[in-house]
């Protein structure tokens, strides 16, 4: 049942690819009402201008960033900013009462330290850092429901973590043997523009890019060595691949037990993810492709055991804007609200 107000939302970075998420996905979610975009280089720009196919639906302006503002209007921020700006912005709102969910990099990290040789900012905000909790529900979904803070994960560590955490969890690999391979549409770059994202650049190739240096690999290790119970390390190499949407993780791992296999490890997920609306566990023999889950917040999730190297082949696919970045951020206010997980997002994705 729905709630008989409907709570105010405010979306700082409207303006990108995960702003515009945000707001059609609103659209459909029946207990929030979006009362402020925001965003300094688009200010004064109706919304609709921005994104014309949505000048008919979504009749806002995009307002200056002014924090006063936000949390007199806003029960609810989002902060779909670049990082390095949601750590200036989120300890303030939280000290008027607004819950905070951050889609960007600033509060995922337990270490600042961490953060800050990876992303190259100094921080002088370690207490509020503190309080945040990683936005993985289908980890951290008791935490997420106490929390004030969410930092929301990026959207290659979601795919791949899904994919680790019961291997991880239950001591079924050599930790270390892991390694990512995966694959992101190009609006995973987002809207700025990139010349390794223009259409003759990118279309008719394929390519690794960051490889043994990507931001996304301390985020990764950090909740593997969080469920192995010690540091962990792996391999991570993203690609780029010619579409739109969509990241295909597909992860290797070294079996501890060489007797297990793919119907064990099936029966192990289905168990592992019993209670995670949003993973979907594929029969024996399926390999998910991204296709499926493009539109919708659904990760599906493929497995293979190869018996000759003794290795686990685990194939994750998910909307890299839905699942990976926006819907998952939604995911995550539902439980911090105390309503249904699954509440306004699209469990099935258009097809083909």
């Amino acid at each position: 049942m729905g709630n008989l107000r409907r709570v105010p939302v405010g979306i700082v970075g409207a303006s990108g690819y995960g702003g515009v998420q945000l707001i059609r996905l609103f659209m459909d979610h029946p207990d929030v009402e979006v009362v402020y975009v925001g965003g300094d280089s688009s200010a004064g720009k109706a919304f609709g201008d921005i994104y014309p196919h949505m000048a008919h639906t979504v009749n806002l302006k995009v307002e200056a960033v002014d924090v006063d503002a936000i949390a007199s209007r806003c029960e609810v921020v989002f902060l779909s900013v670049p990082n390095g700006l949601a750590c200036q912005l989120a300890p303030k709102l939280l000290e008027k009462g607004c819950k905070v969910l951050d889609l960007s990099a600033d509060y995922r990290f337990r270490n600042l330290t961490t953060y800050t040789n990876w992303y190259g900012k100094e921080r002088n905000d370690a207490e509020t850092a503190a309080t945040a909790v990683y936005g993985l529900p289908e980890l951290y979904r008791d935490r997420i429901a106490e929390s004030q803070l969410v930092g929301c994960p990026g959207c290659y560590p979601t795919a791949s973590l899904l994919a680790l955490s019961p291997l991880l969890k239950q001591g079924l690999i050599v930790p270390e043997s892991a390694i990512i391979d995966a694959k992101s549409g190009t609006s995973g770059g987002g809207r700025d523009a990139k010349m390794n994202m223009l259409l003759a650049e990118a279309d008719n190739s394929l390519a690794a890019y960051n490889v043994g240096r990507h931001r996304h690999t301390p985020e990764i290790e950090q909740i593997c060595s969080e469920l192995a119970g010690h540091e962990v390390t792996v391999q991570f190499t993203p690609h780029l691949v010619p579409m739109v949407r969509g990241i295909l993780a597909t992860v290797y791992a070294n079996l501890r037990d060489p007797g297990l296999v793919r119907d064990d490890l099936i029966t192990i997920y289905r168990a592992f993810y019993r209670n995670s609306p949003w993973v979907k566990i594929c029969e024996a023999g399926v390999c998910p492709q991204t296709k499926w889950a493009c539109g919708s917040n659904v990760c599906y999730i493929g497995i293979e055991v190869d018996p000759r190297t003794g290795r686990v082949i685990v194939m994750s696919v998910i909307d890299n804007l839905i699942k990976g970045q926006a819907g998952q951020a939604i995911q995550c206010m539902n439980i911090m609200m105390g309503w249904e997980e699954t509440l306004g997002l699209p469990k099935l994705g258009f097809y083909p």
